[in-house]
C-alpha cells in the first residue's frame, strides 16, 4: 500500500516512456512538401543538397602516381568530398537555409537528379522511349555514307570495294544504331576496337594506331556504363585549371584498366562539374528527361476507353426513405434498372413524383487534350510529333517543311558529333589491319566519310531539277559562255543527271568530224 500511495505521489516511479514520432515516409515521386517545416533551414538545405548530389567524388577512384598506381579511397581535396554535407566552399551560401528560391521550388528541382542507369533501362522498354531514342539514330544513318581519302579525293575502286566489304563484316551499321540508341538511353556510351595484341600494357597506355599489326583487329566492343568504373588522375580531380578537369583519364572494365584515348564515348547534353560525379561523367540522359511527359501522355491517352465508357450518367430522383425501407427489393429494381440502361432500353418513372436526368460529358476535344501530351514528349526528344507518332496530331495546321528542316538539323548533329569519331576510329584501325595488308605497297590512308542529303528526293523532283540544269547549260551555249563539250563533261560527272559515266571529251575530240 505504501509503495502504490509513493508511486501515487510521484516520488517512488520513473516516468513513462515519452510516445514515439511516427516516421514519417519520403519518395522520390514525393510533392508534399509540409514535413520541411519541422526542420531548421540549414537541415532543409541539407537535405535538398543530399537529394541533388547524390553521388560525390568519394565514389570515384582516383589515381595518385605517389603510391605506385593505388587507389585511393578518399581524396579530401577534391570538390564536393562532403560525405552528404554542405562543402566548406558553398557554407556561405547555405546559411540561414536562403537558396534564392522557396524550399519547395528547390526540393522539386533537386529531386530531378541521375535516377540510375537500371531504372534507365527499364524506362527505355517503354514503346514510345525505345521509339524517341532509336528513330532519329536510325533515320540519320538510313541514307548511308560514302567513303573518301582525306581532302575529298575519291579512293582506287578496289580499295573502296575492300573496304566496304569489311565494313558489312564487321557489321558497321549495326554498331552505329547501337552505339546511338544506348548513348541516348544512358546518357554514356563507350565503345573501342579491340585490338588483339602481347603487349599486355596496350590498353593501360595512350593509343597508339602504329601499334595495330595486320589481322589483329576483331571489331567493336561496346559497354554499358553500369560494368565500368571512372579512374581519375590528381590533376583530373583536383585543378579546376587542367585540360582534362573531371574527365577520367582510364575507365576500370573488368579489372582491366583502359586509357581514355582508347575510347569513343557519346555522351548526352553535358551537365556541369558539380555534377559530373552524379552522372558517372557522363551527360543527362532522355530517359530522365522524358519519363514524366510519356507518363502523362500514356495515363491521358488510357482514360480515353475509360470516358467513352462512362461519359452517359444517369440520375434518378426518387424518395430515398421510401426505396431504403426494402432494401433487398431495392436492388432488385436498380439491378432491372441496369439491364436496360442502354440507348436502346426504355426508361419508367413516375410522372408527377420521380424525375430521370440524364448527363453527358463531352468529348470534343479530348483527342486534342491527348495529342498535345504527346506534342510534349516529342518536343522533349526534339522530334517532329509526326514523325515519333506516326499521325498527323490534332492542332497542326503548317505545312510542315519547318518541322522537317529542324528535324533535319538534329540528324546532322546526331551524324557529325555522336557517329563520325566511331566511324573514323574504326576505317583508322581497319586500315591498318585488314586493308593495307591486301595490297602490296599500299601506304595507309586516313578515310573520312561524306553523309548522303538527308531529304529523299522523288523521280519527278530529280526531272525538274535536270530540266533546271538542261535549261541553264542552253542559255550558257547562247551566250558563248561555254560548248557542248563542256555540257557534256559536266552530265557525265553528275551521278544524278541519267547520264553518268559517259566518255568525256576535250576539245580536240569535239572539232574532230569523226567523233
Amino acid at each position: 500500500m505504501w509503495k502504490r500511495l509513493l508511486s501515487w505521489l510521484g516520488g517512488a516511479s520513473s516516468p513513462p516512456p515519452p510516445p514515439s514520432t511516427p516516421t514519417r515516409r519520403q519518395s522520390y515521386f514525393s510533392t508534399e512538401m509540409e514535413y520541411l517545416e519541422d526542420l531548421l533551414p540549414a537541415e532543409r538545405q541539407a537535405l535538398i543538397q543530399r537529394r541533388a548530389f547524390p553521388r560525390t567524388i568519394a565514389n570515384t577512384a582516383v589515381f595518385d602516381p605517389k603510391t605506385d598506381g593505388k587507389r585511393l579511397q578518399k581524396f579530401s581535396a577534391v570538390m564536393d568530398d562532403n560525405e552528404g554535407t554542405v562543402p566548406v566552399f558553398k557554407a556561405a551560401f547555405a546559411m540561414g537555409g536562403e537558396i534564392g528560391i522557396p524550399d519547395a521550388l528547390a526540393y522539386w528541382y533537386a529531386s530531378q537528379s541521375f535516377i540510375g542507369y537500371q531504372m534507365c533501362a527499364l524506362i527505355a522498354q517503354n514503346w514510345l522511349v525505345s521509339k524517341a531514342c532509336y528513330v532519329p539514330v536510325r533515320d540519320a544513318i538510313r541514307k548511308g555514307f560514302k567513303i573518301v581519302t582525306q581532302g575529298g579525293e575519291k579512293l582506287d575502286q578496289d580499295v573502296l570495294n575492300a573496304v566496304e566489304r569489311a565494313n558489312k563484316r564487321y557489321r558497321l551499321y549495326r554498331s552505329l544504331r547501337r552505339f546511338g540508341y544506348f548513348g541516348r538511353v544512358f546518357g554514356i556510351r563507350l565503345a573501342y576496337c579491340k585490338i588483339v595484341t602481347d603487349d599486355p600494357e596496350f590498353y593501360v597506355k595512350p593509343f597508339n594506331i602504329d601499334a595495330v599489326t595486320p589481322g589483329s583487329y576483331r571489331g567493336i566492343v561496346q559497354i554499358d556504363p553500369v560494368w565500368v568504373v571512372p579512374e581519375l588522375s590528381m590533376s583530373a580531380a583536383s585543378d579546376p585549371t587542367g585540360l582534362d578537369f573531371y574527365e577520367p583519364e582510364w575507365w576500370i572494365c573488368n579489372g582491366q584498366r583502359m586509357h581514355k584515348s582508347h575510347f569513343v564515348i557519346m555522351r548526352g547534353p553535358e551537365v556541369a562539374d558539380i555534377l559530373k560525379p552524379s552522372y558517372l561523367y557522363g551527360g543527362i540522359p532522355l530517359t530522365q528527361r522524358i519519363y514524366e511527359r510519356v507518363y502523362a501522355a500514356e495515363r491521358t491517352a488510357n482514360e480515353a476507353p475509360l470516358l467513352a465508357m462512362t461519359k452517359r450518367l444517369t440520375v434518378f430522383y426518387t424518395d430515398a426513405a421510401a426505396a431504403l425501407a426494402n432494401e433487398d427489393q431495392f436492388q432488385k429494381k436498380m439491378q432491372k434498372w441496369t439491364a436496360m440502361r442502354d440507348n436502346f432500353g426504355i426508361k419508367m418513372a413516375d410522372k408527377d413524383a420521380d424525375e430521370v436526368e440524364q448527363t453527358d460529358t463531352s468529348l470534343a476535344d479530348l483527342d486534342a487534350v491527348i495529342m498535345t501530351q504527346y506534342q510534349l514528349v516529342a518536343a522533349v526528344a526534339n522530334m517532329p510529333a509526326t514523325k515519333l507518332i506516326g499521325t498527323t496530331p490534332k492542332g497542326f495546321n503548317s505545312t510542315g517543311d519547318y518541322e522537317e528542316s529542324s528535324y533535319h538539323e538534329e540528324l546532322e548533329q546526331i551524324q557529325t558529333d555522336d557517329l563520325e569519331p566511331l566511324i573514323d576510329r574504326h576505317h583508322a584501325v581497319l586500315m591498318r589491319s585488314d586493308i593495307v595488308p591486301q595490297f602490296e605497297g599500299m601506304t595507309a590512308k586516313t578515310l573520312q566519310v561524306v553523309w548522303e542529303p538527308l531529304d529523299a528526293i522523288t523521280e519527278k523532283e530529280r526531272a525538274e531539277i535536270n530540266k533546271t540544269k538542261a535549261d541553264t547549260d542552253a542559255i550558257l551555249v547562247q551566250a558563248g559562255a561555254i560548248d557542248g563539250t563542256d555540257v557534256r563533261n559536266r552530265v557525265s560527272a553528275d551521278e544524278a543527271s541519267g547520264y553518268a559515266g559517259v566518255e568525256i571529251l576535250t576539245d580536240g575530240d569535239a572539232s574532230d568530224p569523226d567523233q
